[in-house]
């Protein structure tokens, strides 16, 4: 299998049925933007992502950017406003 998908590719890959869903998990920090400078996305990105998501890995092994951690306290916030 290849590890660069498209967009659609990598929708299908975490399991959302349209891409409007995947760009809300995007926006929520489950799954990663695209590879910076493209339009695909890294299979093993989206793997760890939705490993993280699922409690399967812990942040603390595999530490998140201030950037990404922000993203996602506030990510709720934003929908909920």
């Amino acid at each position: 299998m290849k590890r660069g998908l498209s967009k659609q590719e990598a929708a299908e890959y975490v399991g959302c049925e349209t891409l409007a869903a995947f760009d809300r998990w995007r926006q929520k920090g489950i799954v990663p933007d695209a590879i910076p400078g493209t339009n695909r996305w890294d299979r093993k990105a989206l793997d760890a992502a939705l490993d993280r998501a699922s409690g399967l890995v812990s942040d603390s092994a595999e530490e998140l950017s201030p950037y990404q951690r922000w993203k996602a306290e506030n990510a709720s916030k934003t929908k909920a406003a």
